[in-house]
């Protein structure tokens, strides 16, 4: 939904609440001047010369002349590193403390004068001025950090400090969250601040509501994250590399990281992509799996404006035998655009309405915002004060509850940083339930106060809890939605046990996966944005964040016929398949754009159901090894360069590669293969990777591909569960793993390893047991025999 662009609030809600939001923003800008005056003279400081070590497990601490650093490698590999003190906790990523340290991580001297810690996966080096080097066993460089440095106020208060490191000359970025330019994260500079855009964004803005400082990098000596654990405004300045440069040495490439205040410390993962992706998930949270519902196709818009309307819509699915999972409902169906509340005129029985529509096999789903209208009488403010101890809403230096301006008018905003409003807030969701909502969307939670000038955002003197250690916004801002989410996640599994909640987030952080997924927010409408939405969702991937997709169509303006059934059919291969647009924006409702549109979005709907099964396994794969459900086509081979390259397709699973249409007036395209053999799910046609082919196009369907061997779960005839399988090439074996859905609580599903080879019969699919190959419990259907 739209957030902090002047113009267009005082267009939605009035004139009014443009120049509240003005007089709010002064506000905040004089109590930020009286509270965080300039920082004034500081000292620069250096760790300077190494003057001994002590060892501990997992590690040891190194001493400098001027810090100390602390090195451990814990059990599966991880590397954590801190300066000055800083240890893994407290921490918003992590999920509950850190792992075991590495009992065989032995802390011995270096040659250089400097110290090493040596573990049987991972090597870390550190010199004698502070540098940290992380080495693969062989020996080879997988990244370099430099020497940091901090600047520190003479009068006190937080230290800014900058960390450079290095990687290979041949490394590709990517990462850092949702960014609208990647996937690949090319030289420049991305800021750490969760930011509303203001009613649209495309390629070229940053950044956006999802901000982390996750570097995800490829090279060909491996694979490794780097994850800052710090929570504080920053910016990274990425470098890429050039291999030969200045006299045929090569250029590494660079990331520098500026932060404002807060710890300086570090995690490392190496390994395969897998194994990274595995290790860090097991760091900082298994993603909670959708239920599956979640997993089909959802309608949104900000604009509905009744029940009929609703009705309508739904009715227009059914009649024209579109699937449709769920339906969403914007602040329009608020009273007032107050959240926890209904507007009984427009909604006379929305639980009537809900359970009519569950009959059909649809659910709803109702936006949720932070921000609590501050008039007298507002029940969830009188609430707030009330029950939690020191009052529910975050607070300026002085004690007063911070205002801002949003859709109700003024507002105020909970900390979510304190465990008793978690609680508190987590209980109001009773209210959505029982008005038959099956799940929420958090909107608007960077947290976003209207501004006509400065960031649209609380003052960045406003007091938060922060679990008890107290601080300021300048700390909490990029926590708020994660704290959010965790607070609407954990009230709705207290409040139905055994049910798994829905929930997804515009903002968060790293770790936000353990409450739910994310969407890409307020994409704008053209070829760009569709371009766009791709980049978001494998980035986030690869950020431990697997469940996400875009606003189909565009949020703004209206989408072209040709635009908005491309987007359709790239969302229907995505994690999140939902439509939605603004009040003012066209309709998203597929028989809007014609006959001909129609008929190509149906076929796309019911591909999507027909892999159903095979976007719940790839749900549960994620909850057991983080494996992102939308990766990039190197997922599987990280050295093949043209992959790391190709940001035009992506890898569903192991099994399919998707090549969406991204450009106008496109009936074919090139598509960049793995190694291995591919059929054209279309035509069943055969093609031999590594390379590059030209596949059709038509307005019909996008290139899909299969993996040759690839076992996937599909609907069959009739709904009915069975094995699609796609031949092996000769000479070769294939297989898949098959999760069939555990249903909607907290059951783990089980999960079923199959194998297809040749045999004088034809292709044989056994499932492999404890006890030895058996029959397949599903019908199996084999594809791509000529």
């Amino acid at each position: 939904m739209d957030g902090g662009e002047l113009v267009r609030s005082m267009k939605v809600v009035g004139s009014i609440q443009g120049w509240r939001a003005a007089r709010t923003a002064w506000r905040g800008r004089r109590e930020d001047a009286r509270e965080l005056p300039p920082r004034g003279p500081e000292r620069a400081r250096v760790p300077g010369p190494a003057a001994g070590a002590e060892p501990s497990p997992g590690g040891g601490t190194v001493r400098f002349a001027r810090a100390e650093l602390h090195v451990c490698v814990t059990v599966g590999g991880g590397v954590f590193w801190g300066w000055d003190g800083a240890e893994p906790l407290p921490s918003y990523a992590l999920d509950g403390g850190p792992p075991e340290p590495d009992p065989r991580a032995a802390l011995e001297p270096d040659t250089d004068g400097g110290w090493r810690v040596v573990s049987e996966r991972v090597t870390v080096a550190v010199s004698r001025h502070g540098g940290v080097e992380v080495r693969t066993p062989g020996g080879v460089v997988l990244r370099r950090e430099l020497p940091p440095r901090w600047w520190e106020p003479v009068a006190g208060g937080p230290a800014r400090w900058a960390q450079r490191g290095e990687v290979p000359a041949d490394a590709r970025f990517f990462g850092l969250g949702g960014r609208a330019s990647g996937p690949r994260l090319r030289s420049g500079t991305y800021r750490l601040w969760n930011t509303d855009p203001g009613g649209r964004f495309g390629p070229d803005d940053d950044p956006l509501y999802v901000t982390m400082p996750v570097q995800l990098v490829v090279s060909d000596a491996g694979t490794h994250l780097a994850f800052y654990d710090n929570t504080w405004d920053g910016r990274v300045v990425l470098r890429e590399g050039e291999e030969g440069a200045g006299s045929g040495h090569d250029r590494p490439g660079t990331s520098e990281l500026r932060m404002e205040g807060g710890p300086l410390r570090c995690w490392v993962v190496t390994g395969t992509p897998a194994r990274v992706l595995h290790t860090w998930t097991a760091l900082t949270g298994a993603p909670v799996a959708p239920p599956s519902w979640a997993l089909g196709p959802q309608h949104a818009r900000w604009g509905f404006g009744d029940e009929r309307e609703v009705r309508r819509i739904v009715a227009g699915y059914r009649e024209r035998d579109l699937p449709l999972s769920a339906v969403h409902l914007d602040i329009d169906h608020f009273e007032a655009h107050q959240v926890f509340t209904v507007d009984r005129e427009r909604f006379p029985d929305l639980p009537g309405l809900a359970k009519e529509l569950r009959a059909d096999g649809v659910r709803l789903v109702s936006i949720v915002d932070p921000a609590v209208p501050a008039a007298p009488g507002n029940a969830v403010r009188a609430s707030g004060r009330a029950e939690v101890p020191g009052g529910a809403f975050v607070r300026d230096a002085r004690g007063q509850e911070v205002r801002g301006v949003v859709w109700p008018g003024e507002c105020v905003y909970p900390d979510f940083t304190d465990p008793a409003v978690r609680e508190w807030w987590g209980e109001l969701y009773e209210e959505r339930l029982a008005q038959g909502f099956s799940g929420v969307w958090h909107d608007m939670n960077e947290p976003v106060s209207f501004a006509p000038f400065g960031d649209p955002t609380l003052p960045r003197s406003a007091r938060h809890r922060l679990e008890g250690r107290g601080g300021d916004h300048r700390e909490a801002h990029n926590v708020y939605g994660l704290a959010m989410a965790r607070a609407g996640f954990e009230g709705l599994r207290r409040l139905r046990p055994d049910d798994r909640p829905f929930l997804f987030s515009r903002s968060g952080w790293a770790g936000m996966q353990r409450y739910g997924g994310t969407w890409s927010g307020d994409v704008a409408t053209g070829w760009p944005g569709l371009r766009a939405s791709l980049s978001l969702v494998l980035g986030l991937g690869l950020c431990g964040v697997p469940y996400s997709g875009p606003d189909v169509g565009g949020f703004d303006g209206s989408p072209s016929p040709e635009l908005y059934l491309r987007w359709f059919q790239l969302g229907a291969y995505l994690p999140l398949f939902r439509t939605h647009a603004a009040i003012d924006a066209g309709r998203r409702e597929p028989w809007e754009f014609g006959a001909r549109v129609l008929e190509h979005a149906r076929a796309a709907l019911v591909e999507r159901e027909r892999l159903r099964p095979y976007f719940v396994t790839l749900a549960q794969l994620a909850r057991v090894t983080g494996a992102p459900y939308a990766r990039p086509p190197w997922w599987g081979a990280p050295e093949d360069r043209a992959l790391r390259a190709c940001e035009d397709s992506f890898l569903l699973g192991d099994a399919l590669l998707v090549a969406p249409v991204l450009e106008p007036g496109t009936d074919r395209r090139a598509v960049r293969l793995p190694r291995g053999r591919w059929y054209d799910t279309g035509t069943e046609t055969a093609y031999e990777g590594p390379g590059q082919v030209l596949l059709d196009a038509p307005w019909s369907r996008i290139p899909v591909l299969a993996r040759a061997g690839a076992v996937i779960p599909v609907r069959g005839p009739g709904g009915r569960p069975e094995l699609e399988v796609w031949a092996p090439a000769p000479g070769t074996t294939g297989g898949g793993l098959v999760v069939p859905d555990p249903g909607d609580g907290w059951a783990d599903g089980e999960i079923e390893r199959y194998t297809s080879r040749w045999a004088d019969d034809g292709v044989r699919v056994e499932r492999v047991t404890d006890e030895g190959p058996v029959a397949p419990r599903w019908p199996v259907r084999v594809r791509g025999v000529r």
